[in-house]
C-alpha cells in the first residue's frame, strides 16, 4: 500500500486554528503549499466546500488519497508521525501525558473563551456566528483566570510541560497573542507569563 502523503492546507491566515498548524510545522521544518479561503466571505460555508472537505472548518489537510484531515491537532498528529525527530507532544510516557492535559487546557481555559468573547461580542462577527451578547460578556472574566492559571504553571518551568517547548506552548502563544482581538493585555504581576511570552516570541516559527 502506498504511503499517503500529505498534498496541501486550506486555511484563513487569521484564524488562531491555523496559525497553530503553521507554527507546528515550521518548528518541524516542513514545508507544504497553503490554499487560503476567505471565511469572513462566507466561504467555509458554501456547500461545495462542506460536500468536499465534510465540514466548515479550517484548517483541512488534504491527503493523497483524496481524504480531508480536519481539526488543528489532528494534523499535527499526522505531521509528528511522519516527522518525530523533534517531538512536539512529549517524550516519555508522562510528557505526553502533561502535553495532551495541558494542550487541552489551553484550548479550553484560554483559547476558547478569547473566541467566544470575540464572536459573540464584536458585531463584524456576525458573518461567523449566531451571536449572544451574554455569552461574551460571561467569557471575559474567564480569560483572565485562564492567564492566572498559565502563570502558575509556568512559575517553576521554562515552558508550559517544563523543559521542552510543545503544542501546549504553541496553543498557548496563540490565545495569547489572540488577546488583541478582544483588547485585553497581560497584566503586569503575571510576570512568569510575561517573560515565557518573550521568550516563546523570540522562535523563528511564531512568525510562520
Amino acid at each position: 500500500m502506498d504511503r499517503i502523503k500529505a498534498l496541501r492546507i486550506i486555511e484563513n491566515r487569521a484564524a488562531p486554528n491555523c496559525r497553530r498548524v503553521r507554527i507546528f510545522l515550521a518548528e518541524k521544518g516542513i514545508e507544504i503549499p497553503y490554499d487560503q479561503i476567505d471565511i469572513m466571505a462566507g466561504d467555509h460555508f458554501k456547500t461545495e466546500y462542506r460536500e468536499k472537505v465534510g465540514t466548515y472548518r479550517v484548517p483541512v489537510l488534504e491527503l493523497s488519497d483524496g481524504s480531508f484531515l480536519t481539526e488543528s491537532i489532528a494534523i499535527c498528529r499526522f505531521f509528528e508521525m511522519e516527522n518525530p525527530e523533534i517531538p512536539l507532544f512529549g517524550r516519555t510516557q508522562l510528557e505526553v501525558s502533561l502535553v495532551e492535559m495541558w494542550q487541552r487546557r489551553m484550548e479550553f481555559e484560554l483559547l476558547w473563551p478569547i473566541a467566544f468573547v470575540l464572536r459573540h461580542g464584536n458585531p463584524k462577527m456576525t458573518v461567523l456566528e449566531d451571536q449572544c451578547e451574554a455569552w461574551s460578556v460571561a467569557n471575559r472574566p474567564r480569560v483572565l483566570v485562564g492567564l492566572e492559571t498559565l502563570n502558575k504553571q509556568l512559575t517553576h518551568n521554562q515552558f508550559i510541560v517544563g523543559p521542552n517547548f510543545s503544542v501546549a506552548d504553541i496553543t498557548a502563544i496563540v490565545a495569547v497573542n489572540f488577546l488583541r482581538t478582544i483588547r485585553v493585555e497581560i497584566p503586569e504581576h503575571l510576570e512568569f507569563l510575561l517573560n515565557w511570552k518573550a521568550t516563546v516570541s523570540q522562535r523563528s516559527s511564531i512568525g510562520a
